[in-house]
């Protein structure tokens, strides 16, 4: 593969990872970052509860196959 076609491929990526979030019902995670560095998609943001962060790996897992996942996203459990 080229390194153009390359670089379309991983911006589908990149896509389909920001719309599985945008599509979760859990309206928490909606508002995470994904963002490509290297070889891998990073997401980040803030959620209140560990479970979320979770649930917004899974839901970037279950439409990216392609490339590792890194989840940043901080646990803010302040009342």
């Amino acid at each position: 593969m080229d390194e153009q076609m390359a670089r379309v491929v991983d911006a589908d990526t990149e896509e389909r990872a920001r719309i599985a979030l945008q599509a979760s019902p859990v309206h928490a995670i909606r508002a995470l970052e994904v963002t490509r560095e290297d070889d891998r998609l990073v997401v980040t943001g803030r959620v209140s509860t560990f479970y979320y962060k979770q649930l917004a790996q899974e839901a970037i897992l279950s439409v990216v196959k392609s490339l590792p996942v890194v989840n940043r996203v901080e646990v803010d459990d302040r009342p």
